[in-house]
């Protein structure tokens, strides 16, 4: 492999909520934007759209076309509420179904409320079940309290604050995919 090729990077952005009228899509999509500025390769993963059953541990054409978006995956974005202090249901039915394809790459998350904290219990917890599977939860998380009011009707972000959050976000888990996936790939 030649150190000095430039490669793509594959990072799909996990939406890991299902309720209507979500505030998380507009997060998804402002994370998916920032990830193709930095040309990333990257696409939103809905589990509202993947109808995964719930984990029966059977396989099923749904779970056979996530296996395959995260086998060629060279890490992980998660977007996610915080739910009662954790992360939605519908989030680790998905994460539950596969295990061999998370294995060393990098996982970021990016946690969504309405209160003031962005989804920080969430971000904690779902940190514990990254290393659990195998992968490298990196440190820095972004957060998007007060969703409700923090993009305009455009879904544009207001608060200029994300461009230095993003630039932290992408800076690690880029770095994160780049040595793990040179790893992966010369591994015995």
């Amino acid at each position: 492999m030649d150190p000095h090729a430039v490669h793509v990077l594959n990072i799909p952005i996990l939406l890991g909520t299902l309720r209507e009228g979500r505030n998380s899509e507009k997060v998804a999509q402002y994370v998916l934007l920032e990830a193709q500025k930095r040309g990333i390769n990257s696409e939103i993963l809905d589990v509202k759209a993947m109808g995964l059953p719930l984990f029966d541990g059977k396989t099923s054409p749904a779970v056979l076309e996530w296996s395959a978006k995260m086998k060629d995956a060279d890490g992980l974005i998660v977007v996610a509420p915080e739910y009662n202090h954790g992360y939605p249901s519908a989030l680790k039915n998905a994460l539950d179904y596969l295990y061999v394809e998370y294995a060393r790459k990098p996982m970021g998350i990016c946690g969504v409320s309405m209160g003031p904290f962005g989804g920080a219990r969430m971000i904690e917890q779902l940190k514990l079940v990254a290393i659990e599977l195998h992968m490298v939860a990196i440190r820095e998380a972004m957060y998007f309290p007060g969703v409700s009011t923090l993009f305009d009707p455009k879904g544009k972000i207001k608060s200029k604050d994300y461009d230095k959050f993003c630039n932290d976000f992408f800076g690690e888990l880029v770095w994160y995919a780049r040595a793990l996936k040179a790893a992966r790939e010369t591994a015995v």
